[in-house]
């Protein structure tokens, strides 16, 4: 009896809290094509963006991202330096409440390095990423490669 105790305590540890992606069955582990990039402007109208890229999601534990505006001279964000942005890092992603949370490694835009960032995610026939504040105006969604 104290052996299934311990086990259902470890199922319930294992299911309820955020785990690494290392070695991840996740549906969002995989690669990812951009399909668009909308932004909310200050009216509350969306708005496309002209992006393409990709993320990956890998079985060790990692995320990175990879996109970039055509527009080279596009203003920067606090994600991109000349219409483009890069960034790596482990990531958490949280199945039951579908959000993931990288901690930035590497980065074009240096001052992103050491921050963790959250996302919220849904998965159906494409992938929907959107910042886990909805004041930043913005969502992108992927394809499947």
């Amino acid at each position: 009896m104290k052996n299934l105790k311990i086990a259902l305590m470890a199922l319930t540890l294992t299911t309820s809290s955020p785990a690494f992606a290392r070695d991840s069955t996740s549906e969002i582990t995989g690669t990812w094509r951009m399909t668009s990039l909308q932004v909310t402007d200050a009216g509350g109208k969306k708005i496309e963006i002209p992006y393409s890229g990709q993320v990956i999601f890998s079985q060790g534990g990692t995320l990175s991202v990879q996109a970039m505006n055509p527009d080279a001279a596009a203003d920067p964000t606090p994600y991109t330096a000349n219409g483009y942005e890069a960034y790596y890092g482990p990531v958490e992603i949280d199945e039951a409440e579908k959000t993931f949370a990288i901690t930035v490694e590497s980065s074009l835009v240096r001052n992103l390095i050491g921050q963790r960032m959250e996302r919220k995610f849904e998965v159906d026939d494409q992938l929907t990423i959107m910042p886990a504040d909805p004041k930043e105006g913005w969502r992108v969604t992927y394809e499947r490669l």
